[in-house]
């Protein structure tokens, strides 16, 4: 699995990208989408939405379950990735470059505190041991 050194990541399987302008890209983990297995479906929060951290704000559904995804930082949503409603798949083959929303942060120190790549990994191999 992929875990690129320049995201952040939440517990629940987000990653987050800070862009240039200091808005935040969300997706979801290489690891969240093996697990979920062929994605069919994405339900994305709604542009204006304001997200509290840890709120679920999207769904994404795949061959096996349908799973929440949850809002690593609290923030105002000013974009979703319209284009997974006709390629959900892309996810799968990309997870890292298919954002589902992006958002302007209410405390952009709160990426921060998300984990980095190394200790998100370590996190992943504890719970598989």
């Amino acid at each position: 699995m992929i875990f690129p050194d320049d995201l952040r990541y939440a517990a629940t399987h987000e990653w987050v990208r800070t862009e240039s302008d200091g808005t935040l890209s969300i997706g979801i983990s290489d690891h969240a989408q093996d697990a979920l297995g062929d994605l069919v479906f994405m339900e994305l929060p709604a542009v204006g939405r304001t997200l509290a951290a840890g709120e679920s704000c999207a769904v994404v559904e795949s061959v096996k379950a349908a799973s929440d995804v949850y809002a690593p930082v609290a923030g105002i949503v000013f974009a979703a990735n319209t284009a997974l409603a006709e390629s959900p798949e892309s996810v799968n083959r990309d997870p890292y470059g298919a954002w589902l929303f992006r958002v302007k942060p209410a405390d952009p120190a709160a990426v921060s505190r998300l984990m980095d790549a190394a200790t998100y990994r370590l996190g992943l191999d504890k719970a598989t041991t």
